[in-house]
């Protein structure tokens, strides 16, 4: 865990609490009515969709479909999403981390904007662009919901850092400047890193309060 300089204490990154849903579907309960006479035999109940954007259920036929046609692709088949995505940040970073020794090149840092996951692949270059579209609608919910969490993090901490960077070009201090580059480098990261495993399978996420921390909160 990198040790960020006192100043860097200063910054100010919240987000909202991770609301991570484990998965696994139910139907909502139905209020029983006291007065009602069960019948004999209970009503059939039909296969309930994603809430979050009506997205199907794991294992129906749309998500086999897609998972056969992300094999052998950029498209990881279990999870439906791409690490090509991730380059989106990988950009960034190298350019933060450039900075110290180029502070002339602000005004390109500062120019990155966050890109979603689908405006990411309409203007990507990759063979399975079309398809890494097409699958995101469709990314089983315990995948889903914890990597677009994550991405909001990222997002969150990369607008932070080069609002504290900035700051420190203006102040003329170089070596904080290096100091607080680096490490607010390897902590978009580790961010980064906590995506990449989402992408091959993993349903986990930082807490915020594990990112505070590292920021000195």
């Amino acid at each position: 865990m990198p040790n960020l300089p006192l100043s860097l204490k200063r910054v100010s990154f919240r987000s909202p609490p991770c609301a991570l849903r484990r998965a696994g579907y139910s139907l909502p309960k139905r209020v029983q009515n006291p007065w009602e006479i069960p019948s004999a035999m209970p009503p059939a109940q039909t296969p309930v969709s994603d809430p979050a954007g009506g997205r199907p259920e794991p294992d129906s036929p749309a998500l086999l479909a897609l998972r056969s046609r992300a094999h052998g692709s950029n498209v990881n088949e279990q999870t439906l999403l791409a690490t090509d995505y991730l380059n989106h940040f990988n950009e960034v970073v190298m350019l933060l981390e450039m900075l110290p020794d180029m502070p002339e090149m602000l005004e390109e840092v500062k120019a990155w904007q966050p890109k979603s996951y689908p405006d990411h692949f309409r203007t990507s270059t990759i063979a399975d662009r079309e398809l890494a579209i097409e699958a995101y609608d469709h990314v089983p919910r315990r995948y889903r919901e914890p990597f677009d969490t994550t991405v909001d993090q990222i997002n969150r901490l990369i607008v932070t850092s080069i609002q504290r960077l900035e700051a420190d070009v203006g102040r003329g201090e170089p070596e904080l400047l290096r100091a607080n580059a680096k490490s607010l480098s390897r902590i978009i990261q580790r961010l980064m890193d906590v995506a990449g495993g989402i992408i091959h399978g993993s349903e986990k996420t930082m807490a915020q309060g594990e990112i505070d921390a590292m920021l000195g909160h």
